[in-house]
C-alpha cells in the first residue's frame, strides 16, 4: 500500500516547523518538500497541493483561503491551522475529544479547521459543561489566558529574544484589550454559549506553555455543584482520552503556565470550594494548542493511532 503523501504549506513558520519536527522522521508517510527557492512560487505550491493526499496550511488567513482555492481535485484533504475556516460552513472543527467517534467525523472529513490555542484552553473546560447543561448558555463567562511568547510567531520571538529588548518585555503584558480577539468567534460558537466570554489574554517572558482559566460562581450552575463535583464531571467526560487528563488541586498550590511545555497533552486542573470554581487548562501553545493538535487530526484522518509521533511526556 502506498504511503499517504503529506505537504506542509508554510513550513517556515512556527507552527509549520513544529509540525515538520513531528513528521520529519516518520516512515509511515511520504512528506513532500518544496524547493526552498520556490516556496513562494504559486505554481510550484499548486503542484504540491494537488499532489498531496493531505495538506497542512500554516499560513495567514488570506493566504490559507487562497491555498484552498488552488486545490483542483477531490482527493486532497486539508488541515488549516489559521483562523480562516474555524467557523466556516463545510469545515469540521478539529477537536477530537469533543466527538464520541472522532474517526467518523474528523476521520471522514475533507476539510478540518485546527483550533486556536486560546480557544483550545477555553473550550476544553467550557464545552463539556455547556453540553451537559451544567453551565447555562447565557452565563456571563470570563476567561484569562497566559501564554509564552512563541504564540506570537517569528516577529514576537525575535522581539523577546533580542539582546536589546525593552524593560516592558520582562513582565506579563495584557493584550487584546479591545476585547475582540480573533479566537472569540470559535470560542462562542463551538462552546454553544449565547455570547462570547470577556476574554483577557496575557503574554509573558517565557517561550511556550499556556494556562487558560475560566471562573465560575457555582450557585448559577445547574445543581449548584461544588468544585470537587465539577472535577468529577470533567473526569467522566474525558474518561479514556489519551491526550486530556483532569486533576483536582486541593492544596491551593501554584500552577505554572509552562508546566506542559514540550508536551502534546492537555491537563485540566480544577480548584475551588463549595461556592466558587476555577478550571485551568495547562498545555503547550505549540503542542495541543497548535502543531500537536494538527498532527493528532492528521493521524485520525489517515486511520492511524491518534498519538503517533506526538510527545506524551
Amino acid at each position: 500500500m502506498n504511503k499517504p503523501k503529506v505537504y506542509i504549506d508554510g513550513k517556515e513558520g512556527t507552527t509549520g516547523l513544529q509540525i515538520y519536527e513531528r513528521l520529519g522522521a516518520r516512515e509511515d508517510i511520504d512528506l513532500l518538500l518544496i524547493d526552498e527557492e520556490k516556496r513562494k512560487d504559486v505554481e510550484e505550491r499548486k503542484k504540491l497541493l494537488n499532489a498531496a493526499d493531505l495538506v497542512f496550511l500554516c499560513l495567514p488567513d488570506a493566504a490559507a483561503k487562497e491555498a484552498v482555492a488552488l486545490i483542483e481535485n477531490d482527493h486532497t484533504r486539508v488541515i488549516d491551522a489559521s483562523t480562516a475556516h474555524r467557523t466556516a460552513k463545510g469545515w469540521v472543527y478539529g477537536f477530537p475529544e469533543f466527538y464520541r467517534y472522532p474517526g467518523e467525523v474528523i476521520g471522514q472529513a475533507a476539510r478540518v479547521a485546527n483550533p486556536g490555542c486560546h480557544a483550545t484552553g477555553f473550550l476544553s473546560s467550557t464545552m463539556p459543561l455547556v453540553s451537559l447543561h451544567i453551565l447555562p448558555k447565557d452565563y456571563p463567562l470570563t476567561c484569562y489566558s497566559l501564554t509564552g511568547y512563541s504564540g506570537g510567531g517569528k516577529k514576537m520571538i525575535a522581539e523577546y529574544e533580542s539582546g536589546e529588548k525593552g524593560k516592558d518585555l520582562y513582565s506579563p503584558r495584557i493584550y487584546g484589550t479591545n476585547l475582540r480577539h480573533k479566537h472569540l468567534n470559535e470560542m462562542r460558537k463551538i462552546s454553544g454559549l449565547d455570547q462570547p466570554p470577556v476574554f483577557c489574554p496575557v503574554v509573558d517572558d517565557y517561550y511556550k506553555g499556556m494556562a487558560t482559566t475560566i471562573m465560575l460562581h457555582n450557585k448559577y450552575l445547574l445543581g449548584q455543584p461544588t468544585a470537587k463535583e465539577i472535577y468529577h464531571i470533567l473526569m467522566a467526560y474525558y474518561a479514556g482520552q489519551k491526550l486530556i487528563s483532569v486533576r483536582y488541586e486541593e492544596e491551593g498550590g501554584m500552577l505554572p503556565a509552562n508546566a506542559l511545555a514540550g508536551s502534546d497533552r492537555l491537563e485540566l486542573v480544577v480548584c475551588g470550594h463549595e461556592e466558587q470554581t476555577i478550571v485551568t487548562a495547562l498545555f503547550d501553545n505549540l503542542g495541543k494548542g497548535a502543531s500537536g493538535a494538527a498532527v493528532q487530526n492528521m493521524n485520525i484522518m489517515l486511520g492511524l493511532d491518534e498519538t503517533t509521533g506526538l510527545h506524551l511526556d
